[in-house]
């Protein structure tokens, strides 16, 4: 249901994401309808009119923004993002330099921002990742040190080494010898997210601003092992299914998780993937459903420790009160993947 009006203009105002997807301004004036989260210049609040969808704008006349894009399923980011994004992935070895972006025609100050914006890493940074994870893929394919530090961009083998060493947590030499987990970055309408893989399946999923991400990713290579970006069939697998999700064609995930934690914690992650899309439980009502009753501030710790978002509904878990309580992703992101959710439920029941 579309919140009432002027809840709507004060999101406007606000660029609130919480509402992307599900609500829309049109401005009257210009015939033009956006995104809620539209960086062009406000309009008054007499020349606007809200839609609950894409559709009604249209049928009322309204044209998409060429700004904003309303009708495209991801958010728009930053032309040098998608740009420079779209070069390192054809040109993973490849050493940028500021002068190299200049020549693109962008700012290097401008593309730092946009990178950490949307990944909380400079473009400096993701780019080295990157041209790392193919070099940690030579050595876990045979190749040579030597080989794998001159496709990274290393003239110094410490700086390689040390490179390595705080990417993965080892030492080039000793790497083929053993698994290392793969990471890679996923686009979605609402913000990045991390993920890190193996042929086991799924241990990390998470929104890139979350703040205990570098403690997860702690945490991660303690308990498995080593962590590399990198190209994995498992990664292909879940990206498609992630963007199945947000776009609207699928409510379920069939990709394997294996996060690891302790027993109860995986009792816990078990009951979270038992609520059904579209609906929510509290912690209390987990607690019960686990037959742990006294045990609903425990069963909140384990539920804060999941780090697989989205595929483990860690979000699908509210107040006592009804209220959203606390949501590593953002308090707005989960209200939108509630919505999200409870629209495709709504849609799928009928089909």
């Amino acid at each position: 249901m579309l919140r009432d009006d002027d809840t709507l203009f004060t999101a406007l105002i606000a660029r609130d994401p919480s509402y992307e997807g599900f609500a829309y301004v049109g401005v009257r004036t210009t015939g033009i309808f956006c995104r809620l989260t539209c960086p062009a210049r406000k309009p008054k609040r007499h020349n606007v009119v809200f839609f609950s969808c894409k559709d009604a704008a249209q049928d009322a006349g309204f044209r998409p923004c060429l700004r904003c894009k309303p009708l495209d399923i991801r958010r728009p980011t930053s032309g040098a993002l998608e740009t420079l994004r779209d070069r390192i992935k054809a040109e993973p070895d490849r050493r940028w330099s500021a002068e190299d972006v200049k020549a693109l025609g962008y700012d290097p100050s401008t593309v730092r921002r946009a990178f950490q914006r949307e990944y909380g890493i400079t473009f400096a940074q993701y780019a080295r990742s990157q041209r790392l994870g193919l070099a940690v893929n030579t050595l876990q394919q045979g190749g040579s040190v030597m080989d794998a530090q001159l496709d990274a961009g290393y003239e110094s083998s410490s700086g390689f080494r040390d490179a390595i060493s705080k990417l993965i947590g080892d030492a080039p030499i000793r790497t083929p010898a053993r698994q290392v987990l793969t990471a890679q970055w996923l686009d979605t309408p609402i913000g990045a997210m991390l993920t890190v893989v193996d042929d086991a399946g799924v241990h990390l999923l998470e929104f890139a601003e979350r703040k205990a991400l570098p403690t997860e990713i702690e945490r991660l290579r303690k308990r498995v092992g080593p962590i590399c970006f990198g190209q994995h069939p498992m990664l292909d697998t879940l990206a498609h299914q992630v963007e199945q999700y947000f776009a609207g064609r699928s409510i379920t995930f069939d990709v394997p998780v294996v996060q690891k934690g302790t027993a109860f914690e995986a009792t816990v992650w078990d009951a979270l993937r038992r609520i059904p899309a579209g609906a929510t439980r509290s912690y209390g009502e987990i607690a019960r459903f686990i037959d742990r009753p006294d045990a609903p501030r425990a069963v909140a710790r384990a539920n804060g420790a999941n780090q697989v978002a989205i595929i483990v509904p860690c979000h699908r878990v509210i107040g006592a009160d009804g209220s959203l309580t606390g949501y590593g992703g953002k308090i707005w992101r989960k209200q939108w993947l509630l919505e999200h959710e409870r629209r495709l439920a709504a849609t799928f029941s009928k089909g």
